[in-house]
């Protein structure tokens, strides 16, 4: 009788380049004969992919560990693994202080999980994270459809800024060639990819630290050329003068969505200085402007830290007016905590702790009715829609994203009307907006024929605040 396939159960949290990563460990576990398993307590192997950014991101890994941890008392669990940023940055106090944990790999040891699968391995295997950079040969299975996928173009980053660990982490910046890169987009687009969403740590520093010098508008373009591919997005965006030829790429390439991530960080000139990012706010005004003026009908999303050590009154006042004559699509909205090894975690004037989660809530009550506003904006318009599938909020009731709304990320369109498999673009119209989310019918084409079951129930969004 032939061996039961062993059964194994992935955790991926933080970024979504962390979801690309424990893709990859998804196909060595796929080409180890393992069977995935989406409950935790059936599973005989365990692998957490550990997110160690920022302190609740630690806090929420940690938590997830020990609660997999508990799995091996009552559960099916054989072996529990960690790996992650989390271990490659603190493996000899996560190992002291978790006997549970059976393996430790790091930020790019995930082709290692081989070893473990196969038995005999250590337990430390830890590597340095320079030794590696994905690559198009590297086995992968997606996580989240089969329609949609996240494509890391490099690794590890070159920035110094002062509050961020990732060089420490990941390593310096290792961009990929373009033709790895292009080969794995067509071998994605082979399997029914139709979006895809390009990151990395800096991604509009890709090919810098190349010796061809290649450039991110030559890799978009290329990507452009790849046969079914619908939608390419760009992601993590430094704000720093772009390249002409990639914003007319953004403005007018009919594959590439009008949609710009760049995480800004801060707005005040004192603050950008202690966070060492390079520019005052001058920059960041005339970089909005260039993006809204020259990309019509884009979609903006950023990021900002509050709360980072000297941060004054005066500082959080005029990132408040930034984001107001701004109007950023989406913004997210960070806490800073110390990082171990990073220039301000020696920082004087901490910001206390009640303080910065009160700029926090301020900051985002700043950006919430901009957000609804634009929003609104889109009823009565018709959008393409790319379907997701069933809602996971409102029953009989299907969920998708217009090219403006990133997955996992953004928002999401609640679609009734019609039932349409997930992975098809359609027509919507838009009735219906909340802060974050937005509802639409399916507009069916001249001719097609009625849906079999006409599911359909009206989905009414609360707006708070």
């Amino acid at each position: 009788m032939s061996t039961p396939r062993k059964r194994i159960h992935f955790i991926s949290l933080g970024c979504p380049k962390n979801r690309v990563d424990t893709e990859v460990m998804l196909g060595v576990a796929h080409q180890a004969g393992c069977d995935l398993e989406s409950d935790p307590e059936r599973a005989e192997y365990i692998v957490v992919n550990t997110c160690g950014f920022i302190g609740p991101a630690k806090e929420e890994s940690i938590d997830t560990i020990l609660a997999m941890g508990r799995l091996k008392e009552g559960g099916s669990c054989e072996k529990l693994v960690v790996t992650g940023c989390l271990s490659q940055r603190y493996s000899g106090d996560l190992a002291e202080e978790m006997p549970e944990v059976d393996h430790f790999l790091g930020s790019s040891d995930m082709l290692r999980l081989k070893d473990v699968l196969e038995g005999g391995a250590e337990r430390m295997l830890v590597g340095n994270p320079a030794d590696y950079t994905v690559r198009a040969s590297d086995p992968r299975v997606l996580s989240q459809g089969r329609h949609s996928a996240y494509l890391k173009i490099a690794e590890g980053c070159n920035r110094t800024c002062s509050f961020c660990a990732i060089p420490m982490i990941r390593g310096k910046q290792r961009s990929r060639g373009i033709d790895d890169v292009v080969e794995e987009a067509r071998r994605l687009a082979a399997e029914g990819v139709l979006e895809l969403n390009l990151v990395s740590q800096d991604t509009v520093a890709y090919g810098r630290d190349r010796d061809e010098k290649p450039d991110l508008a030559t890799l978009v373009e290329r990507l452009g050329e790849v046969d079914g591919l619908r939608w390419i997005r760009l992601h993590y965006l430094y704000p720093e003068t772009l390249d002409a030829r990639l914003v007319e790429l953004i403005a007018s390439h009919p594959k590439v969505v009008k949609y710009v991530d760049m995480p800004l960080q801060h707005a005040s000139d004192a603050m950008l200085r202690r966070m060492k990012r390079g520019h005052g706010g001058a920059r960041l005004r005339r970089v909005v402007e260039t993006v809204r003026t020259r990309i019509p009908g884009v979609t903006f999303r950023t990021a900002f830290i509050v709360g980072h050590p000297g941060e004054t009154d005066e500082d959080f006042v005029e990132l408040c007016d930034f984001v107001r004559w701004a109007e950023f699509d989406r913004v997210g909205v960070f806490r800073y905590s110390d990082e171990e090894g990073t220039k301000s975690e020696t920082f004087d004037a901490k910001v206390r702790a009640k303080e910065s989660a009160a700029r926090h809530r301020k900051l985002m009550a700043v950006q919430r009715p901009i957000a609804r506003r634009r929003n609104k904006a889109l009823i009565g318009t018709r959008v393409e829609v790319l379907v997701d599938g069933a809602s996971e909020e409102h029953e009989f009731v299907l969920q998708g994203r217009h090219a403006g709304q990133a997955p996992e990320i953004d928002g999401v369109v609640y679609l009734s009307g019609a039932e349409v498999r997930a992975g098809t673009i359609v027509q919507a119209d838009i009735t219906q907006s909340a802060d974050y989310d937005l509802v639409g019918e399916v507009v069916l084409e001249e001719g097609a024929p009625l849906p079999m079951t006409p599911k359909k129930k009206r989905v009414s969004l609360r707006v708070t605040g």
